[in-house]
């Protein structure tokens, strides 16, 4: 465990960030103080004030280990079910177009740049 400021803090052990279209959800794995380790599900989104700024709205699902089983038990007939539904044509996924994120530009050789608007990357 680190100890910052004379308080003890969580340690984390593993985390793992999923972007999905508008949400990122965040897998972190946690550990208590007396050692035990949890999972937190963050989902994040991002909302737009009326001024034009914007703020994250985020939603958090904390996972002990004694419900892990149950809870990847139920989570895995959900999506069975979710499966079973679309195949029977009862249910169909919308298509939805897939928001892609490109990787940054690689310097070239000779260490030139492109022009970059940085007043366009926060719009959706």
């Amino acid at each position: 465990m680190s100890e910052e400021n004379g308080s003890y803090q969580k340690d984390e052990i593993f985390s793992k960030a999923v972007r999905a279209g508008k949400r990122t959800y965040f897998f972190d794995v946690k550990s208590t103080r007396g050692n035990d380790l949890y999972l937190t599900v963050t989902e994040s989104k991002r909302r737009y004030n009326d001024d034009g700024t914007f703020r994250y709205e985020k939603h958090k699902l904390f996972l002990y280990k004694e419900d892990f089983d149950k809870f990847q038990d139920g989570f895995g007939e959900a999506l069975d079910k979710i499966k079973e539904l679309q195949a029977s044509g009862e249910y169909k996924m919308e298509e939805k177009p897939v928001e892609t994120f490109e990787e940054p530009a690689k310097e070239t050789e000779d260490n030139s740049f492109s022009d970059v608007s940085f007043e366009d990357l926060d719009k959706d």
